[in-house]
């Protein structure tokens, strides 16, 4: 006969048992879920050419090329259209040129003290596309004219180019297309223009960030300005 002792032990030991094997039963109710941010990378991308003309500014292939070199005759004109083209895909951005002319001496003494650039372009200069906003002095017998691309197509924010969603490289309007020597220039006065250069420079910055293109432009590094093509 058992003690009462013994049957409260065995009670207990079956009470035990069964809230082991109970909790053995017991799941957590999970669930996961995650967002995944994906970066790419902008891009301003652009390249400056003109047509490929022989030394008298007659076209000689449909190859575009970063530069030429003429020989000056008076009255002579010739071909130079310095082109800006965004690469596709490339985010909005402003666009500029700046063109720096030396041997301003020479120019003046041929030209007249009023030498303007534009006024020897044959007229293929659009001033609306391409405004010049500033002329600057460099202090080495050259002058640097800085001009803004200006979209005519476009009723708000004409001076942003956007390539972001294009499939296509976007060509900008040409600077101007042409340049002829004034056909009363001496012999001598072509002499002092041997070393004659006119130097075209491209800049593209980002639109985003900026408030317009003037803030745009005061930001951009000088130095880069000088270098960049």
């Amino acid at each position: 006969m058992k003690t009462p002792a013994k049957i409260l032990s065995l009670a207990a030991g079956a009470a035990l048992l069964v809230t082991v094997s109970i909790a053995g039963t017991v799941a957590y109710l999970t669930a996961e879920d995650k967002a995944i941010n994906t970066f790419t990378v902008g891009k301003a991308t652009i390249t400056l050419d003109e047509t490929d003309v022989d030394e008298y500014g007659v076209k000689v292939s449909d190859v575009r090329v970063d530069g030429n070199e003429y020989r000056l005759i008076p009255g002579q004109t010739y071909i130079k259209d310095p082109t800006v083209t965004i690469t596709a895909g490339s985010e909005a951005v402003y666009v500029r040129m700046l063109v720096t002319i030396n041997e301003m001496t020479a120019l003046k003494a041929m030209c007249g003290e009023d030498f303007l650039p534009q006024n020897y372009v044959n007229g293929t200069w659009d001033e609306t596309i391409w405004p010049c906003v500033g002329v600057t002095d460099n202090g080495d017998d050259s002058v640097t004219y800085e001009f803004r691309y200006t979209d005519p197509d476009k009723d708000a924010l004409q001076d942003v180019v956007d390539a972001s969603g294009s499939a296509d490289d976007l060509v900008l309007d040409a600077l101007f297309e042409t340049f002829t020597m004034p056909g009363t220039a001496t012999a001598d006065q072509l002499e002092a223009l041997e070393d004659l250069e006119i130097t075209v420079v491209g800049n593209a910055i980002q639109a985003a960030g900026f408030a317009d293109a003037d803030a745009a432009w005061t930001a951009f590094d000088p130095k880069d300005a000088n270098e960049a093509g």
